[in-house]
């Protein structure tokens, strides 16, 4: 147990039921054995006792929907995700957002203007656009719309999509609904909906007022809060775990490995040394350093200096419960897409645990 932990439950106590499938997979296995081959073309990315998986936003490119992520997944031999709610919420009946139109007409927009003036292209701008009068109304509407429908879901939906998921053998262990925004009724829609696909948790974007929302609410439903980060640890004064670990025993985090090494040009294997007990899942992802012309930009997997080997071995090694999740951001070159990119990394990973 690492010196963090400061709140007198651990990650299993916590789970409780779940203890059982924590401590199996941590007993040492023949993989020949412990992962048979697969029965009806279901996929088995669990290597040498480590999960392997993907978060879905890997296939943003791709055409969406639940349907669709189980047809990705066979294809990459994946059978643990954490699931983009958007897709799951499309199965379940809700109203469709009209974000994406409106980021389309900013864009246009911007575009126009800078046409007009004469300007250099300009870089799409990272997080919420503003948006003009019309456009927040459209949002006000989708909002109240997609609340009542939150509020009254369907559960035999619900059921439906594990069904789907189930029967192609594909584990959802996060969904990230990103909830904390929300009110505190639709937040337990999110757990409620989330426990009963059998995920573990919700995740969202870290941060203490996040944290401090939605820690009890997952410790209500005896599930967790799982926060993601960015480059907090670079450029956040003052940025550590330990701020959010006495919180409540639900808290826990999907450590991006791939922007802390990329932003702060440091191992990853120090910080799952010390909170290995609270990591619930890590993104992974190939990377180059900050010091590196160009700096932390995203590589295909291989050819950055993110030390992906020696992350992967450490957890198979010290038989951490931590899922390992491939977050597919690099460029996808025109003569391959996604599905395919994922694939590789999934072989990639697999001949390290092999």
């Amino acid at each position: 147990m690492s010196k963090n932990k400061n709140n007198g439950l651990s990650r299993r106590k916590f789970l409780g039921s779940s203890a059982a499938l924590a401590a199996a997979s941590m007993v040492p296995v023949n993989f020949a054995a412990a992962n048979p081959a697969p029965k009806n073309d279901n996929p088995n990315s669990n290597f040498g006792g480590v999960h392997i998986g993907a978060i879905t936003y890997s296939w943003r490119t791709m055409p969406g929907g639940l349907e669709n992520i189980v047809k990705y997944c066979k294809e990459c031999n994946i059978s643990s995700i954490e699931l983009m709610s958007g897709d799951l919420e499309t199965y379940l009946g809700a109203p469709e957002s009209p974000m994406m139109e409106i980021f389309m007409e900013i864009r246009r927009q911007q575009q126009a203007e800078q046409e007009a003036s004469g300007e250099a292209p300009q870089p799409r701008r990272r997080g919420r656009p503003q948006l003009n009068a019309e456009q927040q109304a459209r949002m006000d509407k989708y909002n109240e719309e997609v609340r009542k429908f939150r509020l009254n879901v369907d559960m035999k939906k619900v059921e439906s999509a594990k069904k789907l998921l189930d029967d192609a053998g594909i584990k959802p262990h996060i969904v990230k609904f990103s909830p904390s925004q929300w009110s505190d009724e639709e937040i337990d829609y999110a757990f409620k909906v989330a426990k009963a696909l059998g995920a573990k948790g919700v995740s969202e974007e870290i941060s203490e007022d996040a944290a401090k929302k939605l820690g009890p609410i997952a410790e209500k439903h005896g599930m967790y809060a799982v926060f993601h980060q960015h480059m907090q640890f670079a450029d956040v004064e003052g940025f550590t775990y330990d701020n959010f670990v006495g919180i409540s025993p639900a808290v826990m985090f999907n450590f991006d490995s791939g922007h802390y090494f990329g932003s702060t040009g440091k191992n990853p294997c120090d910080i799952l040394r010390k909170y290995h007990d609270r990591i619930f899942s890590i993104h992974i992802k190939d990377k180059t350093g900050p010091e590196t012309d160009p700096p932390n930009q995203n590589q295909v997997w291989g050819q950055g200096q993110m030390p992906l080997e020696e992350v992967l071995l450490l957890i198979k090694k010290e038989k951490w419960p931590i899922y390992c999740d491939i977050e597919l951001e690099y460029d996808v070159k025109p003569w391959s897409n996604a599905v395919k990119e994922v694939k590789t990394c999934v072989n990639y990973a697999r001949q390290i645990l092999m």
